[in-house]
């Protein structure tokens, strides 16, 4: 995916933090940037800020440099469009959160639902490495997700989404993430760091990665299926360049490690995959 909208946060000093930075977004496609990569600071708002403006939005570009498929070794740009318009504390539409509701809203906690996207994968992306694995199609997904921010003092924030496909595997895949403000960050710059882990149900895991038997016969991978549990755990950072008030750059990267029926599968080349994210963006 790109990365969605986000407020940038409070800066880390000696004395606690000090000043909340804008929101911006980044877009959405699959790739080892963590859920919370693509929201990070919006709880944050809440937290430190009382009253959240009544519109507040983002346009930009963005590109990311990432695998052209999960566990695969070929890699390619992936630029898109960034969009990103949130009404008050309740609704949002967004290239990387898709078209959502906060259903319910606290200071530290929220929980809403949204309408997102997965991309799927198609057999040509990398040569012959996936011919005769057939086409995941593009479907949409129903997201639920549930958001908490521990305290001013120590805002670590913590989030899970599960998500259901309505085509292409039909499964169900979760991430359970975390991310903090870390020290040097300003009114000028903000940088977040974080790890998360994610997992599916079997019939996401088999979707891209297991091999069925009529895959196994019009191709050189043996039957393999795969079994639900953890797909990986990874590792990201994100950092926010405030040139104006309106105009920001952010920089994301993050690194992730196959485990379980992903790292086993004969389809994966590789277990270890990374991603870096570039966006410019115009906050109003």
């Amino acid at each position: 995916m790109l990365k969605l909208a986000r407020l940038a946060a409070w800066g880390l000093a000696a004395s606690g933090f000090t000043a909340l930075l804008p929101p911006h977004a980044q877009a959405q496609t699959p790739s080892p940037l963590a859920e919370w990569q693509y929201s990070s600071g919006i709880q944050l708002q809440r937290l430190f800020e009382p009253t959240i403006p009544t519109w507040q939005g983002e346009l930009g570009l963005g590109s990311q440099f990432a695998p052209v498929a999960d566990g695969l070794n070929r890699y390619q740009a992936q630029p898109g469009p960034v969009i990103d318009v949130r009404y008050k504390d309740e609704f949002f539409i967004s290239t990387g959160e898709g078209l959502g509701v906060n259903l319910l809203s606290f200071r530290h906690i929220d929980i809403g639902a949204a309408i997102t996207y997965d991309l799927g994968r198609a057999p040509h992306v990398d040569g012959k490495a996936l011919a005769g694995l057939g086409t995941i199609h593009p479907a949409p997904e129903v997201k639920f997700f549930a958001t908490y921010a521990l305290a001013e003092a120590f805002p670590l924030t913590l989030r899970l989404d599960v998500r259901r496909q309505i085509g292409a595997t039909n499964g169900w895949v979760g991430d359970f993430g975390a991310y903090l403000p870390m020290p040097g960050s300003s009114e000028k710059f903000a940088w977040f760091v974080g790890p998360t882990i994610t997992v599916g149900d079997g019939h996401y895991m088999n979707g891209y990665f297991g091999v069925s038997t009529a895959q196994s016969h019009s191709t050189h991978y043996r039957y393999y299926k795969a079994a639900p549990g953890l797909k990986s755990a990874g590792l990201g950072i994100s950092a926010d360049w405030f040139f104006t008030p309106h105009w920001v750059m952010d920089v994301s990267g993050a690194y992730e490690r196959l485990l379980g029926s992903a790292a086993n599968s004969p389809i994966t080349q590789t277990k270890n995959e990374a991603v870096v994210s570039l966006s410019v963006l115009y906050k109003f």
